[in-house]
């Protein structure tokens, strides 16, 4: 058998290399290079025959399972992001900009679930005792019961959690977390693997929940290796903008429940504040029709959220026309330009676009496309679209509009919100209708722009 080879690991990226070098070609990082031994080098790793473990009990897929216990936090966006409340012995990690209100977050959860009973513990590896205790008393917490130790070494941290044996544990953040046992700074890609690894097993030996806070890079994605993602149940991103109040807690992955689900806040002075109809508040600020301004009636996980797309259009004093996009994928934008002047004959060289979500809701959905267009159209044309009309709908390259998921729930939840009218496509399956809601038709986008616009 072919003997284990020893690796040399970056600990800023993570590249493996075959030999030791001063400079990571992978990052450009210097003296970032260690040596990493072989998983198992001892006598047994020579052959698998020689290792004699226990014999693991095999089921079918009939095998019938007790879904999970589940606590409640009494906050119920945090449960809905959860997948309905918090799961024993599961690890949680949460990621989002600096200053987002991460810490403020999880401190309020840490007080609702102590008061709903769970024996919770809160360390910080970031702030003194001091300045969780203040913000604890700004937020109107300080009566609850929760633990409170600031530490950065794992393995203390470990022994205390071995003798208080919580219920909940969070630790702020995983990046402070310094491991003896490696031999790299804390922060690196070596000392966030170790923790997150140790944290997690501890989470599923012991059945204590685990929240973990992670920083964010600037490309937007948790610092440090992507398996931590991986060896973790649930991923929550807290997403916002710091000129808007609102905040969003959205689940990328969740074992125990929907991906894609969302929770919203606001951001106030007592901090964050539970938002149970999310479309009435980023749709409050329509006072009248605008030219540029279309509703587009979503989906974010199992949850039908209104938002409004805003768009501008003004002459490019350029040579290469501005493209800005806040809210939405710029390549989406990209292809609706693209088909909007192949498919429709509507061109937009030298014409600076501007394109935002308001309320600093973030889009990601194909279903926005029509909503991207009607805007797009509305403010070259400068002709306001009808106040009480929502749009959704994918666009294809060759103009058809294709349909989307959910759109009964998409209309009731126009319907309920006062709108009277929604543009889908043609082959959407409609179900019921909800009174008082008319449901306009449109087969490919040159008929949208003909029947709304008077153009195509």
């Amino acid at each position: 058998m072919a003997k284990p080879t020893t690796s040399f690991t970056c600990a800023q990226c993570g590249a493996v290399h075959k030999k030791w070098a001063g400079r990571c070609d992978a990052c450009g990082a210097w003296n970032s290079i260690a040596e990493e031994a072989p998983l198992s080098a001892g006598p047994a790793s020579k052959s698998l025959g020689a290792l004699r473990g226990r014999t693991l009990p095999l089921g079918d897929l009939s095998t019938e399972e007790a879904p999970p216990p589940r606590t409640s936090s009494g906050l119920e966006e945090l449960d809905r992001v959860l997948g309905g409340g918090l799961v024993p012995a599961s690890a949680i990690l949460v990621g989002g900009d600096p200053g987002i209100g991460k810490s403020t977050l999880l401190l309020q959860a840490a007080a609702a679930f102590a008061r709903s009973g769970l024996k919770c513990v809160y360390v910080s590896g970031e702030e003194a005792s001091a300045q969780v205790r203040m913000r604890a008393q700004r937020l109107d917490l300080a009566d609850a019961p929760v633990k409170l130790a600031t530490e950065t070494n794992l393995r203390d941290i470990l022994t205390t959690l071995e003798a208080e044996k919580p219920d909940l544990a969070i630790i702020d953040s995983i990046q402070t977390m310094w491991a003896d046992t490696v031999e790299s700074a804390p922060g690196s890609v070596s000392q966030v693997r170790a923790a997150a690894h140790e944290l997690t097993t501890f989470a599923k030996r012991r059945g204590t929940a685990v929240m973990l806070v992670g920083h964010v890079t600037k490309e937007g994605q948790i610092a440090g290796p992507r398996v931590v993602e991986h060896m973790v149940d649930t991923v929550l991103y807290f997403e916002g903008e710091r000129g808007h109040q609102f905040r969003i807690l959205r689940a990328v992955k969740n074992r125990f429940g929907p991906a894609d689900e969302i929770g919203v806040f606001e951001m106030t002075g007592m901090g964050l504040s539970q938002v149970t109809n999310p479309s009435a508040l980023f749709l409050s600020e329509r006072d009248k029709p605008v030219a540029g301004a279309a509703v587009f009636a979503g989906i974010e996980g199992t949850r039908p959220v209104l938002t409004e797309v805003q768009a501008l259009v003004a002459p490019s004093p350029l040579g290469t026309p501005r493209r800005t996009v806040v809210g939405l994928d710029a390549g989406r934008l990209s292809t609706t330009l693209a088909v909007l002047e192949s498919r429709c004959g509507i061109p937009f060289a030298g014409l600076d676009v501007f394109l935002n979500v308001a309320g600093g809701m973030k889009v990601t959905e194909p279903a926005a496309d029509l909503a991207v267009a009607a805007a797009l159209l509305s403010a070259r044309e400068d002709v306001a679209l009808p106040a009480d009309t929502v749009l959704f709908g994918e666009i294809s390259l060759s103009g058809a509009l294709r349909p989307v998921s959910q759109t009964e729930n998409r209309l009731k939840e126009a319907q309920k919100l006062g709108f009277s009218q929604a543009i889908a496509p043609a082959r959407s399956k409609l179900g019921g209708v909800p009174a008082g809601l008319k449901v306009r038709s449109m087969p490919d986008l040159t008929a949208f722009v003909g029947e709304m616009f008077g153009a195509g």
